[in-house]
């Protein structure tokens, strides 16, 4: 909240750079993949791609008209993802530095994005409007609507590596991406989800560890 972030040897402990850029809050940070690049989101409704090798600013994500909350990288590295409460989620080509896809994604603020960590092919969003979407990368179609919490979700990620077996036998989450993953979101509601697997069904509620059926299209 004092409007900088910091960059951190973990070993030491020590601080390399503390960064200014932004003129309100700043409420995420992501890595890119190759770890030359970070990117910062803040309340002031921009992006910033930062060079992590000489601390300083690359280039701004301006587009946004409202404050954001989420960023991430995809994993070939050529695409980042932003979102925040003006609902909407886009995608941004870092080789030509701007805008390329404008994804409607919520009717509320959207709270994280996050790329199938394996081979991109599909964007895990969520939001206040107490959903979680799953979007192929491709066409930016909406592939699967994850309905099932009561109160705003706060946070979402998948794991690409899961070996959990659900109901039907079947391994993993099927959304059409060509990936296997269980899929996680923590609530307003004080539960956790985990969202597997790919016969529609038998989600794990981390509150009672109760089996629900209520994963929709």
């Amino acid at each position: 909240y004092d409007m900088t972030w910091r960059f951190w040897d973990v070993e030491t402990g020590s601080c390399l750079y503390e960064q200014e850029g932004h003129s309100r809050q700043v409420y995420a940070i992501a890595f890119h993949p190759d770890g030359s690049l970070a990117g910062s989101v803040g309340l002031d409704a921009y992006g910033l791609i930062w060079d992590c090798r000489t601390g300083r600013r690359a280039f701004a994500l301006q587009g946004h008209v409202k404050q954001l909350l989420t960023i991430d990288f995809s994993p070939d590295g050529y695409h980042v993802a932003t979102g925040g409460d003006d609902h909407t989620v886009k995608v941004w080509d870092l080789r030509k530095r701007k805008c390329i896809y404008t994804i409607p994604a919520h009717t509320s603020l959207v709270s994280t994005v996050r790329y199938q960590p394996h081979n991109g092919h599909t964007l895990l969003t969520c939001g206040y409007d107490c959903q979680a979407r799953i979007w192929s990368t491709r066409d930016w179609k909406c592939l699967k609507v994850l309905s099932g919490h009561e109160g705003k979700i706060m946070a979402a990620d998948m794991c690409p590596t899961w070996t959990g077996v659900g109901s039907s036998g079947a391994r993993g989450v099927g959304f059409g991406g060509g990936f296997d993953a269980l899929v996680g979101s923590v609530s307003y509601d004080r539960t956790i989800k985990l969202w597997a697997p790919e016969d529609v069904g038998d989600i794990v509620d981390g509150e009672n560890g109760d089996d629900d059926d209520d994963m929709s299209d």
